[in-house]
């Protein structure tokens, strides 16, 4: 797109996306902000619709070499440096960024589900990189949906849609207050709850894969909650080579990796 087809930003619109970066205004707008040329022409990709797209920034001195903006014309607008330094979110900006609608919350998963289906939860999961990796995860091995507790960090967070690398628009997903809660809704239709945990039992073990699963991956430094195990099905660990392990744990979204490819292909 040429730079003379793009249209300046107004300041009111500016102020308005740099207000993006706090949680409460991307939740009182409905939208979030995403920075960067893979990860906005990945979510671009992805679209439900052209409608979830509000606006596309991109750095007057930018070019737009891939050609992706062309689809979305009356939408892109030109941006200073000085614009792009307050919408920036990383040390070294591309200059490229997205204002997006977040998706609305699907109907809560497991009602009226027949056959096979595979839940990932996130209990108070705290890094945006591990939720973001997460989510690409549970897309590339066909994970039904993805639930967030509460404490969970924000999904909509810069660095969360930039470690999804576009799959948030890919998975449907939603929060809830009370994690333990959801899982017992999830019991009472079927689902065997499967936490992991270093206290829990090899995997390998486990011989018998249950139609309906749930996979529980929690808090980075304290695991999944005590409530949470308690009404877990199975605790599952991971095993490590050698008689003793050499690092304390995994790392969440690792062990999210293992587990998942384990319960979905197995």
């Amino acid at each position: 797109m040429k730079q003379q087809e793009r249209e300046p930003l107004s300041k009111e619109k500016l102020r308005k996306y740099t207000r993006l970066h706090q949680k409460k205004q991307r939740e009182r707008e409905g939208l979030f902000l995403a920075e960067g040329l893979r990860t906005v022409t990945e979510l671009c990709r992805n679209l439900p619709d052209n409608d979830m797209l509000v606006a596309l920034l991109i750095r007057e001195t930018q070019s737009d070499d891939s050609g992706f903006a062309h689809a979305f014309s009356g939408k892109v607008f030109s941006i200073s440096d000085k614009e792009c330094l307050q919408l920036a979110q990383t040390t070294t900006s591309q200059g490229v960024f997205g204002v997006f609608r977040q998706q609305p919350d699907p109907e809560p998963f497991g009602e009226g589900k027949k056959g096979a289906s595979f839940i990932v939860v996130l209990d108070d999961v705290q890094d945006p990189g591990n939720v973001g990796t997460i989510l690409r995860t549970a897309v590339w091995f066909g994970a039904d949906g993805v639930i967030c507790s509460g404490g969970t960090v924000d999904r909509y967070n810069a660095k969360t849609v930039r470690s999804s690398a576009g799959s948030i628009y890919a998975i449907p997903h939603y929060g809830v207050e009370h994690v333990a809660d959801e899982l017992n809704r999830l019991k009472a239709l079927g689902y065997c709850i499967i936490s992991a945990s270093l206290e829990g039992k090899d995997f390998r073990e486990f011989s018998f894969r249950p139609e309906k699963q749930v996979l529980v991956i929690g808090n980075e430094a304290n695991g999944v909650s005590e409530q949470v195990q308690t009404l877990s099905d199975r605790l599952v660990r991971i095993p490590h080579a050698g008689k003793k392990a050499r690092v304390e744990s995994l790392n969440a979204s690792v062990s999210a990796a293992i587990l998942i490819e384990r319960m979905v292909l197995d």
